[in-house]
């Protein structure tokens, strides 16, 4: 099956949002045409941070159609991972780094309903990923180190994404490759050339001016880089 999209996709993350507001926030992404809502979720041991749960993305899950893609940077997300599809989480992925049983944990979102993803930080080499290939949805490459919004583009991740997407042709498995971290307009048609099918962009959008024509912008940058 192939899972890459005949466009790539935009899914920008709410961790950039108003929280008191997120509503609002879903709304303007569905006016802006934005394909996909990501959701960070942290806890705080994993990473350095402490962001939302469950009940928060039931709460998104009654306020749009959009796909809810929940980034799990938490410890044991096996406990959890399910928790998250059931609450409304369209994509749920899980750090390498994290579960020592990640065949496991996306057997278990994919019984659960969902598109299971694996996440790379930015020094786990993609080649830790031949012996789970076809196991996955998606690959999440981080492209800063995960925790916080508003951070540098790490630029080697290019050269990850390229890797990647060498090993989906060779072993003929056509999985979806998702980057976050430090998107923006100077880099989103590089990464899209490379074999990017999915960016995800926080500040790109929320702390914009104008966060719709943003979302346009980085769409437009994204289209190119298809076309290239």
């Amino acid at each position: 099956m192939n899972l890459r999209p005949a466009k790539p996709l935009l899914a920008p993350s709410i961790l950039s949002a108003d929280f008191t507001h997120l509503a609002d926030a879903l709304a303007l992404l569905e006016t802006a045409g934005a394909e996909v809502a990501h959701v960070d979720v942290m806890d705080g041991r994993f990473v350095p941070n402490i962001t939302l749960g469950m009940p928060v993305v039931e709460a998104m899950r009654a306020k749009t159609s959009l796909p809810l893609d929940c980034h799990l940077m938490i410890v044991e997300p096996l406990r959890y991972a399910v928790d998250f599809v059931k609450a409304g989480a369209s994509w749920v992925s899980i750090h390498q780094e994290a579960d020592p049983h990640a065949h496991r944990t996306l057997a278990a979102i994919r019984e659960a309903g969902a598109m299971a993803g694996i996440v790379l930080n930015p020094g786990t080499p993609v080649e830790t990923l031949v012996d789970l290939v076809g196991d996955f949805d998606f690959v999440l490459l981080m492209s800063v180190n995960p925790g916080f919004g508003g951070q540098k583009f790490i630029p080697r991740i290019l050269d990850k994404v390229r890797r990647l997407d060498t090993l989906r042709t060779e072993r003929q498995t056509p999985f979806m490759i998702q980057v976050d971290g430090g998107v923006s307009t100077g880099n989103a048609a590089d990464l899209v050339r490379a074999g990017a099918d999915c960016l995800v962009a926080g500040n790109a959008v929320f702390k914009a001016a104008d966060p719709v024509a943003a979302v346009k912008g980085l769409q437009a940058e994204m289209a190119k880089g298809r076309q290239g």
